[in-house]
Order: C-alpha cells, then sequence, then structure tokens
C-alpha cells in the first residue's frame, strides 16, 4: 500500500514558485466550477472551521482550521490545521499539507495572479499595507512577478513597520497614507480594518489597488470614492458578493450596482485594462482556490 504523503511548510515551499502557482489557478478556473462548503464549530472562545471545495477534474480538498485565542499566551500558536487532498478519480486520500503552507500561498497567489493581469507590467512602486504575516507573503509574491519594483510598507503601528523593513533589504517606511498611496503604482492592503482606510481622492490613473484584509460582512479596506473611480474585479462572486462588506456594503446602500464588477476568475479575459485605468481587485479566498493550491503543491512535491 502507498503512503500518503504529509508535506510540510519549509519542505514543500521550496519546491514552489510564484509564477507558476498563479498559472495553476488560471488552469484550475477552466475547469467546471467549484462546489464549496464551509461548516463552523464553536466551544467559546474557540472555533473549528472546515472549507471544502470539489472541482470535477481537479480533486477535493478540506482545509481544517483551529483558531484557539488563548494559544500565544501558552506560546503556541492561535491558529492551526491542515489540509487534506483527495482524488477525483477514487475519493482517495492523496496528501496532507501543511495549513500555513497552503494557506500563505493562497492568499499571496490569489492576488498575484489579479496583478499580473490588471496591474501595469512597468509598475515600479509597490506599496504594502499591514506589517503582518500576510505582508511578508505579498512582499515574496509581487517580487516574482515586478522584479525591478520598490517597496514601502505602511503599518498603524509604525515600529511594526520598521521591524518588517529590516527584514527585506531596500523597504522603505511610509510616514504618511495618503502620500504613500498616492505615490505607489500598485497598493496591495492586507489589514483587519472595519472602518476604510484608502480614500479614492488619493488615487490617480494608472494605479493597481488589491485588497486582501476584509473577510467579515463589516469589514472594509476603502472607501465609495475608491469604488466608484476604479474597474473593480473579484476572485469569485460566490465569495464575495453578500458576504464580504467591501463589495456588500456599498450594494446594500446603492453606491454601486452589481455591474460595477466587472469580472471574478471565471471570465479570466476579461481582466484587462487601458493604461489610465484604476483597477481594483477583492480578494475573497474561498475553499476552490485552496484546492488548487494544493493541488499544485502536491503536483510539485510529486515531480521533485
Amino acid at each position: 500500500m502507498t503512503s500518503v504523503p504529509y508535506i510540510p511548510f519549509a519542505e514543500g515551499e521550496a519546491l514552489l514558485d510564484w509564477i507558476g502557482l498563479t498559472d495553476a489557478l488560471a488552469a484550475g478556473h477552466d475547469l467546471p466550477k467549484a462546489e464549496i462548503g464551509d461548516t463552523f464549530l464553536y466551544r467559546d472562545p474557540d472555533t473549528l472551521l472546515s472549507r471544502a471545495a470539489w472541482i470535477n477534474g481537479l480533486g477535493m480538498a478540506v482545509k481544517t482550521a483551529t483558531v484557539f485565542p488563548g494559544n500565544p499566551g501558552k506560546g503556541a500558536p492561535m491558529i492551526n490545521g491542515g489540509v487534506n487532498l483527495y482524488s477525483d478519480a477514487d475519493g482517495t486520500l492523496a496528501a496532507i499539507i501543511d495549513f500555513h503552507l497552503v494557506t500563505k500561498w493562497k492568499t499571496a497567489g490569489d492576488s498575484l495572479l489579479a496583478a499580473r493581469r490588471l496591474a501595469r507590467p512597468d509598475s515600479k512602486s509597490i506599496l504594502i499595507v499591514g506589517a503582518g504575516t500576510v505582508g511578508r507573503a505579498l512582499h515574496d509574491a509581487y517580487r516574482a512577478a515586478f522584479p525591478g519594483a520598490g517597496f514601502t510598507i505602511w503599518n498603524r503601528t509604525r515600529a511594526n513597520a520598521e521591524a518588517m523593513a529590516t527584514e527585506f533589504p531596500g523597504m522603505q517606511v511610509a510616514d504618511t497614507l495618503a502620500d504613500a498611496v498616492h505615490a505607489a503604482d500598485i497598493v496591495t492592503s492586507a489589514t483587519m480594518s472595519t472602518d476604510p482606510l484608502i480614500k479614492g481622492e488619493w488615487l490617480r490613473p494608472g494605479q493597481h489597488i488589491d485588497l486582501i484584509g476584509a473577510y467579515r460582512p463589516d469589514m472594509r479596506e476603502v472607501d465609495d470614492a475608491a469604488l466608484l473611480k476604479s474597474r473593480v474585479f473579484v476572485d469569485s462572486f460566490d465569495t464575495t458578493v453578500g458576504h464580504i462588506g467591501e463589495v456588500k456594503i456599498p450594494l446594500e446602500t446603492g453606491t454601486i450596482t452589481r455591474d460595477h464588477l466587472q469580472a471574478d476568475y471565471y471570465d479570466l479575459p476579461a481582466f484587462t485594462r487601458t493604461p489610465d485605468d484604476i483597477t481594483l481587485f477583492k480578494n475573497g479566498g474561498g475553499a476552490h482556490l485552496d484546492l488548487m493550491t494544493s493541488r499544485y503543491i502536491l503536483d510539485r512535491w510529486q515531480a521533485r
């Protein structure tokens, strides 16, 4: 009997390539549309979250996360979990993959696929808003597609931005968010904000705005003016419209109509721009992207 591989973080990541992943995500959207489902179990204050996806021709994945807010006080990570990947042919377990590996590459790769199509290829300045774990992954991802660009970091707590800048030689720390947004060719934001941080009045023609942080119905990273000035794209209508405040709130208030959302990844040819467009992409995640990413990781693991 063939043993099922377990793919840990470091050994798995050493085999991966950001451009290769975005190509795999694009190919995954050429397949039949995914079926997805989420389940939540609670034991206050702890959470067990499972996200499942099935794509005909690619297989099945269940990504399970445990969220234990008390863990950091005990010296343990707050979020843990794993991904089970199953064969499309016979439903057998194909691999178990480290949760953090899948999440890191899925999240940043999701945004990078849009940026490769919507950002100007000659972009020279990239602003990262939010100096957390996702912000660090975004630096690695964007550097792969825009190797000549310089990076700036802005964070509410400047000390955290300065700490992140020391990890990446040449990264600058922004003094004011307004000036940093206006100066950047690409703005990629990963914050937990419920009040919009990025204002439309700061934007200028030719920019690409990438929004990752908002995942709840009450969360937003940009204001109405930014949405109205931009051509807006999402990774999935099913996981953003009606679910994430970034688009849910302005749709409900009538600030924008459904037609303002140009396309999702199941219509990738529509992800285009003219030089003066402001393009805006909402990264909503979703279990189908975890499945596509997991399949890419397993393919690289088997080819090593």
